[in-house]
């Protein structure tokens, strides 16, 4: 009885104070973070992996059904993902302000340090040596002023150095910082597309049922009656970002066919990464390179700035009034750069690599010989981000040396590596984006091939 009640008491314990039980230090909370992470990170691999072998089936109800559902895990895994990340980016934002504020204090000190080493010195410099021996009553005196003042002198050389230090150092957190506020903002963004986008599926899902029934046959008559006819498809627009707008689905085909015979890459992985980069566009608007937003320039100062203005220049347009996208603006706030042109939506940095623009060690300027647009079109005029087959071209070339090779996981790194760089192509929480590449890249197949048949 007495070791129930004893139970009873340490239990009655552990529920009465569990934030003494239960508190979680920042180490064991990072842990944790990382632990789980990791758990979804797998969890979203097997899940890709079988969203990737349904696709490989035939066509049915029950094919379908499952790959919608796997696509909706898959899309709930990629938000639990980063929700992690986030929580994980948020915890080291604090550390960093943390870290900053520390600085900047340290940096005040050291100011009004500083400042105290500057005015003792400037006492010391308004004498004259000869003043200062006479004032004094022997040479031993005289030279510990002498010592003094030279000890003064090196301190304030030290106390300079110092603050410089500290100075470069409050720099680099706040670039830091910034860098991961604007990673936590994209994720953000990203998510929000993400729950559309199971919201979407789940209706999508609803809709079959609810006309099929459950039945394969009305199934089948159902993708027979979805299917568009080549007439609908010649009429149909394949809308553009940056400018370029709807354009006949035929033109858009032939676009993308051009960039295959030059590249390799299929055209359907083209149209794909456009048509996805259209989807995602929520951050363009009508800025300008130098428009001011959140107390920032639109376009990176050093990095993108120099090159838009020397794009602009072999190309005559006006960069003042040339729309580009604007930064990415959440709850108020703004992160990062914009500055992305063109249909293709590269950053000028990006398309000085396809579009001939060089660093001659004075600036920025364009050299016919190394625009490899130029040079594959075969013609006089300079690469255009702005032009629908320069942009198609280039988003093709970017394509085939981010590694498409026409397979199903050679293309979907590409497409991961379009979007998230080579260091984030391989992150599970941006797996959605090569999956909905590729579910495009099928459906605009299927097109084309109803298209060509015509």
């Amino acid at each position: 009885m007495k070791k129930v009640l004893l139970a009873s008491f340490f239990v009655l314990t552990l529920t009465a104070s569990p934030y003494v039980v239960l508190a979680e230090t920042e180490a064991e909370r990072r842990t944790r973070l990382e632990a789980e992470l990791q758990v979804v990170e797998r969890q979203i691999l097997t899940q890709s992996r079988l969203v990737e072998d349904k696709q490989l089936e035939r066509r049915s109800l029950e094919r379908d059904i499952s790959l919608i559902e796997g696509e909706i895990k898959q899309v709930q895994l990629g938000i639990h993902a980063r929700s992690v990340a986030i929580t994980q980016l948020s915890d080291q934002i604090g550390e960093k302000a943390v870290v900053l504020s520390i600085l900047q204090a340290k940096s005040k000190k050291q100011r009004e340090s500083l400042a105290d080493l500057v005015r003792k010195s400037s006492l010391m410099e308004d004498y004259s040596l000869v003043e200062v021996l006479l004032s004094k009553k022997s040479f031993s005196e005289f030279f510990t002023d002498i010592a003094t003042f030279n000890s003064l002198k090196s301190s304030l050389n030290e106390s300079l150095e110092i603050l410089r230090s500290i100075e470069s150092d409050t720099f680099t957190q706040k670039e830091l910082l910034a860098s991961k506020q604007e990673t936590e903002a994209e994720m953000k963004r990203i998510q929000e597309l993400q729950k559309k986008e199971i919201e979407s599926k789940e209706r999508q899902k609803e809709q079959i049922l609810t006309v099929t029934k459950g039945e394969e046959k009305a199934y089948q008559q159902l993708l027979e009656s979805q299917q568009k006819t080549a007439a609908q498809l010649r009429n149909a627009l394949f809308q553009l970002l940056g400018g370029g707008g709807g354009i006949a689905f035929p033109q858009a085909v032939e676009l993308a066919k051009y960039a295959e015979r030059q590249t390799g890459v299929e055209a359907g992985m083209v149209l794909a990464i456009l048509e996805q980069e259209t989807n995602l566009g929520s951050n363009l608007g009508s800025c300008v390179y130098n428009d001011l937003r959140g107390g920032k320039t639109v376009m990176h100062p050093d990095r993108d700035a120099p090159i838009f203005v020397a794009i602009s220049t072999v190309l005559g347009f006006d960069p003042r009034t040339k729309q580009v996208s604007c930064p990415i603006v959440s709850n108020g706030e703004r992160y990062g750069w914009g500055g992305a042109m063109g249909p293709s939506q590269f950053i000028p940095s990006t398309w000085a690599v396809y579009g001939g623009i060089v660093n001659n060690g004075s600036g920025w300027v364009y050299s016919q010989s190394d625009d490899a647009i130029r040079r594959i079109n075969g013609g006089s005029s300079a690469a255009n981000p702005f032009n629908n087959q320069d942009a198609f071209l280039a988003t093709a070339l970017l394509l085939r040396d981010n590694g498409a090779n026409g397979t199903y996981a050679g293309n979907r790194l590409a497409a991961l590596r379009y979007y998230a760089g080579w260091g984030g192509a391989n992150n599970p929480a941006n797996a959605f984006y090569g999956d909905q590449v590729m579910n495009r890249k099928s459906r605009l197949d299927s097109e084309m091939q109803i298209l060509g048949g015509s």
